[in-house]
């Protein structure tokens, strides 16, 4: 198999090899530690047969190795935990029961995934527009003082950690303008328009940083193609200068973008754990905060997981429109 065709199944193969080899060292990290992983999970104050019932609970007994070839079993499979007085079947793709709270993993990330996706795509959105905007103005004002001025403010929000953000716009945003009421979540499928009222501000506090990065991509993309030969030879034959921005600079700033945003968006699911703790979203970093904080470690292992799944997939998807707008890339 050769061409595009061919490209797609060697990077779906290098997809899942990833994806194997990011659940053997996630899974080693937390249940390879030194100590007692039952007595660390149980608690300080934990007798030793409920240390012990831990233990069974997470087979902690068995080898590391037959540990994770039952958690690859759970995955594919689905597997059953005892309860003590009972035997619950957890269906594939299981990740685990958690310890503190009895519910299977993969459920208690359902509930959240839709907080955190709409609180990473809705920034996204943000950030490429106001970033690939930026980017294409300063690229066409280059050498005024505006451009100038562009290029201060997308330092700036580069160095501003999200949280500083986030709470200088709630303090006058929400506080001193009242323009917006204090974010609280609301499901889009109950009041589309309340959901995205109150996602407004995470959604800025996170695109403002990452929008930083793209406008300094695109205009560093955008001066490189206007440097080129053929843009000369454009301009000899009297072709507008807005044209060719539009439709040879910033086409040349695609490839770039594409694959920058592609890795913004898998780091922004993990990074949102800020976002979300600060304004008090029910998404995925908070709940991985909380089950960091009572050593919940199927929940904490299965989390980390779906983020790692979510970062590589973004990353795949990036180069397949990677090769889509440059088909050199399938021939390399």
């Amino acid at each position: 198999m050769s061409g595009f065709g061919g490209f797609l199944l060697r990077r779906a193969v290098g997809t899942v090899i990833t994806l194997l080899a990011v659940s053997v060292i996630v899974y080693v990290v937390f249940y390879a530690t030194p100590g007692n992983v039952a007595q660390i999970t149980c608690g300080p104050r934990c007798s030793p047969e409920q240390v012990h019932q831990v233990a069974e609970r997470l087979r902690l007994d068995d080898p590391l190795s037959v540990r994770y070839w039952h958690f690859l079993q759970g995955l594919f499979v689905g597997q059953d935990f005892s309860t003590g007085t009972s035997v619950e079947h957890c269906a594939a793709p299981c990740l685990g029961e958690s310890y503190q709270t009895g519910r299977q993993v993969l459920d208690i990330i359902l509930g959240k995934l839709p907080v955190s996706l709409s609180l990473v795509v809705g920034a996204m959105v943000l950030w490429l527009l106001l970033g690939v905007g930026t980017g294409v103005l300063s690229a066409w004002r280059r050498g005024r003082i505006s451009e100038r001025a562009l290029t201060a403010v997308t330092l700036a929000g580069t160095a501003t950690p999200v949280f500083v953000i986030g709470l200088v716009l709630m303090i006058v945003v929400c506080g001193e303008l009242q323009l917006l009421p204090f974010p609280q979540y609301v499901n889009f499928t109950d009041d589309p328009e309340q959901w995205a009222w109150n996602l407004l501000l995470p959604w800025l506090s996170l695109a403002l940083i990452e929008a930083a990065t793209f406008a300094r991509l695109t205009r560093s993309a955008m001066l490189e193609t206007l440097a080129e030969d053929h843009v000369r030879t454009f301009r000899a034959y009297g072709v507008g200068e807005r044209a060719i921005v539009v439709r040879h600079a910033l086409r040349g700033a695609f490839a770039p973008v594409i694959a920058l945003n592609a890795n913004n968006v898998g780091s922004a699911i993990g990074g949102a754990v800020l976002a979300e703790t600060l304004f008090g979203l029910p998404g995925i970093g908070q709940e991985l905060v909380h089950a960091v904080a009572v050593v919940d470690l199927p929940v904490v292992v299965g989390m980390v997981l779906v983020i790692s799944f979510f970062v590589v997939l973004a990353n795949a998807v990036a180069d397949v429109l990677y090769a889509v707008a440059d088909r050199r890339v399938v021939l390399a």
